[in-house]
């Protein structure tokens, strides 16, 4: 049982103690001594006093034993104690005429000792009570220190405990490595939060047992992630990968999930606790959706990668001040008439760097999503399109709406409406001219809350298009609850679709899906006549992609809509 759910109190509300001692006038000389303050257990030899100890392991605050017992002996206890960690905690206290035992009893993990011949009670009770508040001290702190469902530590205490290990050891070479397991609400939704959480306390004891032979701290830093820190002992991937292996057997003989592994090796102890496991969780990213590589490690292309990631995020204000981003418009068209109708836009943000020119939104996007720095650039592009579509409405008579995506961190804003509407209304827009995107991903991470925002969002007549679409491993059962408005295919789907053997079928199925749940289907990432055709053919409403056009200026999207407003 972990330490923090023993309980302190018997049911007549004194705390229970066992006294272990052969020589019945001493065991009555201990039991009248302690029997007002506390519930007094007595066993008369070795055997009756483990049979208690093993029956009343979650409730016991103290066990006074007697080293020279019949049956088994104190010593033989000792060691049976301290090596079972559901017991090691009780505190011992030691009754003993031989001196000479007590490094021996320290060492087996005793905290005190009582000598024959006894003292006055009055001492006695008094060496009880002081042990007996020290091990509940003990026991509240660990309670805060110790994840309740693992029994590893917490992530502030862990990282506190790193810094205790590299004061005490620093010369010590440490691995830093986070594990993550993936698509682990698969477990979830499948078996239910109960075989998930069995699942998780078998990695935490997993942990726990191998950190205590390699001598280094485990914790848990979220649902289903762990933190290692332990002595460096090989830079071997092969063996690295057969851990994982096993890891994987032991979560989910039915192969739904797998684990992953970020090492950063001897890891530099000059720099903060928490940047070491960034180091290694970048190390993890590595591998991750990979079936074929379990372990990623974190090395100077890394090194490099994080400098010039450090660099961006520290140049974002001043690339907001000086007008370094710009929104790009790119057109999606309705397919299923006689011709292609221009019915929407999406706005996609660009970053033209003074210095290294235009850089890629996969290097930006995601990197400003881990430190929160997307919720200014997402307000920018919002207020940007916004003044587009106002533009474009009062120069061509007519409104064509710009879908811009809504990151996670905007979904836990609680003004995301209200500053939504704001905009709206400083433009003179209405809801139907902003349409939100929002990645599958988000749904699937903290669906109560998310659905809770997104059902807001549509209530103030917001239409919301699920990003991404089969990249979050959302279930068919979650997805007909969701309050979505269109499903928008991720260009991996075309491109796995169209490659060579052409396999449309898990097109059909989701468009098939999309028209029983009654939302429109657009698809990214259309580059062909082909493509357009197959699409128009499985009964897809909306394409977009380099077929039609690029992402492009404000100015260079002009000619869509005039060509529209000739079309009328």
């Amino acid at each position: 049982m972990p330490e923090s759910r023993r309980k302190f109190f018997a049911e007549n509300g004194k705390r229970r103690i066992l006294i272990a001692e052969d020589e019945e006038i001493n065991r009555a000389l201990l039991c009248v001594a302690l029997e007002e303050q506390f519930e007094v257990l007595a066993a008369e030899d070795g055997g009756a006093a483990m049979e208690a100890i093993q029956a009343n392991r979650g409730s016991l605050s103290l066990i006074l034993l007697d080293l020279n017992m019949p049956v088994m002996g104190g010593m033989e206890i000792l060691r049976a104690i301290k090596e079972d960690p559901s017991l090691r905690s009780i505190p011992v206290i030691v009754l003993t005429a031989d001196r000479a035992a007590e490094v021996d009893c320290l060492a087996l993990g005793a905290v005190d000792f009582i000598l024959k011949p006894y003292p006055v009670p009055e001492v006695i009770l008094a060496r009880v009570n002081r042990t007996v508040e020290l091990f509940e001290d003990r026991q509240i702190i660990g309670a805060t220190e110790r994840d309740l469902l693992t029994g590893l530590y917490n992530k502030e205490y862990f990282y506190r405990y790193v810094d205790q290990f590299d004061q005490h050891h620093p010369d010590t070479d440490m691995d830093a490595i986070v594990l993550d397991i993936e698509r682990f609400h698969i477990i979830n939704d499948r078996f239910g939060v109960a075989f998930g959480d069995e699942l998780l306390r078998r990695m935490g004891d997993r942990l726990r047992t191998s950190m205590a032979e390699r001598g280094g701290l485990a914790a848990r830093l979220s649902a289903d992630t762990f933190l290692v820190y332990c002595p460096h002992r090989t830079s071997d991937i092969a063996e690295l990968e057969e851990v994982m292996g096993a890891l994987d057997k032991l979560l989910d003989e039915n192969n739904l999930v797998r684990m992953r592994m970020g090492v950063y090796f001897s890891a530099d102890k000059t720099i903060d606790v928490r940047r070491r496991f960034d180091r290694a969780k970048m190390a993890a990213n590595l591998v991750k959706g990979s079936f074929t590589r379990h372990v990623g490690i974190y090395d100077d292309a890394l090194r490099e990668k994080e400098w010039q990631a450090e660099k961006l995020v520290e140049q974002f204000p001043a690339a907001i001040a000086g007008e370094q981003f710009h929104v790009f418009y790119q057109p999606k068209f309705n397919i299923l008439g006689d011709k292609p109708v221009l019915v929407s836009a999406e706005a996609l943000v660009r970053w033209f760097h003074p210095e290294q020119g235009m850089i890629s939104p996969g290097v930006f996007i995601p990197l400003f999503e881990e430190n929160g720095l997307v919720r200014e650039l997402d307000h920018f592009v919002w207020r940007t399109a916004a003044k587009q579509v106002k533009a474009w409405k009062e120069k061509f008579g007519f409104s064509v709406p710009v879908s811009v995506n809504v990151s996670r961190v905007d979904l836990y804003d609680p003004t995301l409406r209200e500053n939504l509407d704001q905009i709206l209304e400083e433009n003179g827009l209405t809801a139907g001219d902003i349409l939100l995107e929002i990645t599958e991903s988000a749904y699937t991470e903290e669906p109560e809350q998310i659905i809770r925002t997104v059902s807001d969002l549509r209530e103030s007549s917001f239409s919301i298009e699920m990003d991404d679409f089969g990249t979050g491993y959302s279930s068919l059962n979650m997805l007909s609850d969701l309050p979505i408005d269109a499903l928008k295919l991720d260009m991996s789907f075309i491109r796995r679709a169209f490659k060579e053997g052409k396999d449309t079928r898990m097109l059909e199925i989701i468009i098939d899906m999309a028209g029983y749940l009654k939302v429109p289907v657009i698809a990214e990432g259309v580059e062909t006549e082909e493509q357009m055709q197959t699409l128009k053919e499985l009964g897809c409403d909306i394409v977009q992609g380099y077929y039609f056009s690029k992402p492009v200026p404000h100015d260079e999207f002009e000619p869509f809509l005039e060509k529209k407003k000739e079309d009328q």
